[in-house]
């Protein structure tokens, strides 16, 4: 009977799982909750345009919009930004772009600056390493129309224009830098039919390189150029002589700005800025990775149900027959199979570690999917993210310490001290090293000292206290117990195959678990490093489900083949079966690092890889918790449905 009931307790499991999996998928197309209201406009309203840093793929250094001498305005405001938009270098500023709704200008000037050896250099830099200007309206971000060759009336969107070009004169060999000094800007409007109200949903931009010219004397706003002229009708087009970056250059910047009405609601203006090139592929490999990932499942839930009932039958037969037959098998460790592991402390520590990760992202994952985390609220995905973290704290605490007193532990004090510490203080030491480097370069993307201290306070402030209150609550809670007697001597382990090997046997756990997100992972880099917007969290969330059920079902089997291979030091290799899932994510990184990125200068590579180091070591954590608390449940479970003397 106790295999029968396990059999139909993993059974129901594996139904639940397949369950949700498949409403997963019928709803997993993520819906849109703005995260600020809507602002209406009347006509001659005016619209302030904000800039924001300067971005460039080549070099991952972020700085700010006045860091190169563009036009400012009278006073240079700083807006109020999150944790989340500071750690991700935007520095966001009023400019003096002046706009009124629904009111076309042409040929605006904003201001001349003359070009020194200085700043004509910092210009030819920018342009060399590939850097875009970003800009907001109405919260939206200025983006550029590419249009798509390989289909009929389609558009890609850049984010950000470039803030030059090279190229050469008709009948020259020398290689010259080109500003963009002149920008048509098109406002996409969706008026309101009854209040005549508009609302704005396309904030685009074409950028020009014009050499100006003017009669007379210059007279700031007031100059009539003759390269431009609103009154003459002459309009600038990509023709005109182009503005060239030397020294005592005179460098004239004006811009155009074209009100256009769309069809387009407000809430969903944002979805032709989160079309993603790729999109069929995308959906397509999501759909194919969960397929597989399903008849994976099922078959190893099948192939488990099977053997174990045997297995289960057979020794329950021969305790009620009284047969004197030497045990064999996984039973035949009973005695071992829950002795403390060496290193116990370490594990409790990654334990509660990984239970704190788990928490946090599964919250943040239910958050972004529901809509409240995108893109429109600019940094607000990461500071969710660190808020969750130290409130996850709690968790953390709670889970090493009820492990430490299985474990027989009497310091809780000391394993709470552990858990709150190993993991952030490695964390924060490599982002620290990082940031000096980012500071060395003069980015925008140094984190300032004001928020490096609120990060410590979020530690040891918050995170600290509600480590040492979940450990207190999990230490003083009754402890679990064995449900087997352990020997006091342990048994000796036979020798094993050379598949049985442990190091083995932990690489090729980990291929499975990332064979299940590199797909998505593809996409998530793509988003960071190459400044895209990534917005399908329903596909994420449900690419998390399969993540954990991959981690726990390849554990699972292995530590069944090892413990029937009479190998009953199974708590560890749990935690790297699936944790090694983490060496493929960090050489997929660098494979897409050199396939994928043009970075080329060395401050910029380490940040990479450092980067990707702290991704690759919190991905251990999480997958390798989620693998050792599944073998846990597991073997606890095989061990109390079989009768042991």
């Amino acid at each position: 009977m106790a295999g029968v009931s396990l059999a139909l307790r993993l059974g129901v499991s594996f139904i639940k799982f397949s369950s949700l999996f498949l409403l997963l998928a019928y709803h997993s197309h993520s819906f849109y909750l703005p995260g600020v209201a809507p602002q209406d406009f009347i006509t001659g309203a005016e619209l302030k345009v904000k800039v924001n840093k300067l971005t460039s793929t080549k070099t991952q250094l972020p700085y700010s919009y006045y860091s190169l001498p563009y036009c400012p305005p009278d006073h240079i405001v700083d807006s109020a930004e999150n944790l989340g938009e500071v750690l991700r270098g935007d520095r966001i500023e009023n400019s003096p772009y002046v706009l009124q709704m629904r009111e076309p200008q042409q040929c605006k000037i904003l201001c001349r600056i003359t070009l020194n050896e200085k700043t004509a250099k910092e210009f030819k830099e920018k342009i060399d390493d590939d850097y875009r200007v970003n800009m907001i309206l109405d919260n939206l971000p200025l983006v550029v129309p590419i249009p798509r060759f390989d289909q009929e009336n389609a558009v890609v969107y850049q984010h950000g224009f470039q803030v030059g070009l090279k190229g050469q004169y008709a009948g020259s060999k020398d290689q010259k830098h080109f500003i963009h000094n002149h920008l048509t800007f098109t406002v996409k409007f969706h008026k309101d039919s009854q209040t005549n109200l508009a609302r704005i949903v396309g904030f685009e931009v074409k950028p020009f390189s014009i050499k100006h010219d003017y009669d007379g004397q210059w007279k700031n706003e007031n100059t009539r150029l003759t390269t431009c002229d609103p009154h003459a009708r002459r309009a600038v087009t990509s023709s005109e002589s182009p503005q060239v970056i030397e020294d005592k250059k005179d460098v004239i910047f004006t811009y155009d700005v074209a009100f256009e009405e769309s069809e387009v609601k407000w809430v969903f203006r944002w979805d032709t800025y989160l079309m993603m090139a790729d999109g069929q592929i995308h959906w397509f490999s999501i759909v194919n990775s969960l397929m597989i990932v399903l008849f994976l499942s099922g078959m190893v839930a099948m192939i488990m149900l099977r053997t174990l009932y045997r297995d289960i039958s057979k020794y329950n037969q021969l305790e009620t027959q009284e047969e004197a037959q030497e045990e064999t098998g996984w039973k035949l460790v009973h005695g071992d199979v829950f002795r403390p592991p060496t290193n116990s402390d370490l594990l409790c520590v990654y334990a509660g570690t990984g239970v704190q990760f788990f928490g946090m992202i599964l919250v943040t994952m239910m958050f972004a999917a529901l809509g409240f985390l995108s893109p429109s609220n600019r940094g607000g995905l990461m500071t969710v993210m660190l808020l969750l973290w130290v409130f996850m704290g709690l968790f953390a605490g709670y889970a090493s310490a009820r492990l430490y007193k299985m474990f027989k532990g009497t310091e809780w004090k000391k394993i709470t001290l552990k858990t709150a510490f190993i993991f952030p203080a490695t964390i924060f030491t490599i982002f620290f090293f990082l940031n000096a480097l980012i500071w060395g370069e003069k980015s925008s993307g140094a984190v300032p000292f004001g928020t490096m201290f609120a990060l410590v306070f979020l530690w040891f402030g918050i995170s600290v206290p509600l480590v040492f209150a979940g450990s207190y609550i999990g230490f003083k809670k009754p402890g679990i117990e064995d449900p087997v007697k352990t020997n006091k001597i342990p048994r000796q382990i036979p020798e094993q195959a050379w598949y049985m090997n442990p190091a083995f046997s932990i690489l090729i756990g980990g291929v499975l678990p990332f064979g299940a997100v590199f797909i998505e992972l593809f996409f998530i880099l793509t988003s960071i490093w190459l400044h895209q917007f990534y917005y399908i969290f329903g596909f994420l969330f449900i690419v998390f489900v399969i993540l954990i059920v991959t981690c726990a079902e390849i554990t699972i089997v292995l530590c069944y083949f090892q413990l029937c291979g009479e190998d009953y030091l199974w708590w560890w290799r749990s935690y790297l079966t699936s944790g090694s899932s983490a060496i493929y994510l960090f050489l997929y990184a660098a494979f897409y690092f050199f396939t994928k990125l043009d970075i080329t200068k060395p401050v910029s590579g380490i940040l990479y890889f450092g980067y990707m180091l702290i991704a690759s070591y919190a991905f251990f954590v999480l997958t390798g918790t989620i693998g050792f608390y599944a073998c846990f449940w597991f073997t606890r479970l095989i061990y109390s449905s079989v009768k042991i003397d």
